[in-house]
């Protein structure tokens, strides 16, 4: 007997870093089980815009639909990087290489899936952090910082990651912040949304880190509460490298990286890449169906 064919599946995976062959290798190996399936690319790609385009560009020709957010390692400048763009002027140039290769972006018309439950629509954001996950005893980002350089836990961003034309990465993402719930806010009442972020947006995912210190550089405050603000199905984000679904306030927030090949080596199973976001398990089969702005 013949088994049906599989329905559409919208699917999602982050923290590619396709600089490292092993992860490449993967990326290059990634295929849809149907020619229907959507997926979701929640940042940290690679460094360079050349493999970020390769990445998108592979994935885009054999998925139905790819959506894309900025992750930290997009917007880095490294001093081997060929376009020596900085800041907004680089998150630019990957909206338009993106625009090119048909990824959707946090700049274009949401993307709707087409939910046995109800249309959902998927809300790429790009929102930065503002150093507000503070560590325990810090009350202002100088202290914050400070204890984080003390511990030797500094990211990479305070050298690679730069703010242009804004006065600093805080500035940035609440331009961005204010930007983004604008838009969330003017969707139709009642709208059901899947949100979609490099960096979580709760707090509650960087509770597990190994060093606390460096929640400063994952996410902001100010987004804790547009998961319920804005009736989100599910939240699906990457950046920790610690792959895991947990629940927070009924909704379901899907860490869905891949991370560096010396953390998934040492894990007991390989990697899960990608995530299935939807149809969620024992539920019916849904599928995409238009985009709305």
């Amino acid at each position: 007997m013949r088994r049906p064919a599989p329905g559409p599946k919208l699917l999602a995976a982050s923290d590619l870093h396709v600089g490292f062959a092993e992860n490449r290798e993967i990326v290059a190996g990634l295929r849809p089980e149907s020619a229907a399936d959507w997926l979701i690319v929640a940042g940290d790609v690679g460094e360079f815009v050349a493999d970020i385009e390769w990445a998108l560009g592979t994935l885009r020709e054999r998925f139905a639909e790819v959506i894309w957010v900025p992750g930290n390692h997009e917007l880095w400048t490294h001093r081997r990087e060929p376009l020596a763009l900085r800041g907004v002027e680089r998150y630019e140039h990957l909206v338009a290489m993106c625009r090119r290769l048909g990824v959707h972006t946090p700049e274009d018309p949401y993307p709707v899936w087409g939910h046995t439950a109800g249309p959902l629509v998927i809300a790429p954001l790009f929102v930065l952090y503002d150093y507000t996950f503070l560590p325990a005893g810090a009350t202002t980002k100088a202290e914050g910082l400070e204890r984080a350089y003390a511990r030797g836990i500094v990211g990479n961003d305070e050298k690679m990651l730069h703010a242009d034309p804004y006065p600093s990465r805080e500035a940035w993402c609440a331009a961005r912040l204010a930007e983004t719930s604008g838009r969330l806010a003017a969707l139709p009442a009642g709208t059901r949304t899947i949100l979609v972020n490099h960096f979580p947006l709760v707090r509650e995912p960087t509770r597990v880190l190994r060093y606390p210190v460096f929640a400063q550089w994952c996410g902001t405050m100010h987004t804790a509460d547009w998961p319920r603000r804005f009736n989100a199905a599910a939240v699906v984000y990457g950046h920790l490298h610690i792959p895991r679904t947990i629940w927070h306030d009924g909704i379901r927030h899907v860490e869905v990286s891949l991370g560096y090949p010396r953390e998934w080596r040492r894990r007991a199973k390989p990697p899960v890449i990608p995530r299935q976001i939807l149809p969620e398990p024992d539920s019916a089969a849904s599928g995409p169906s238009s985009l709305v702005r």
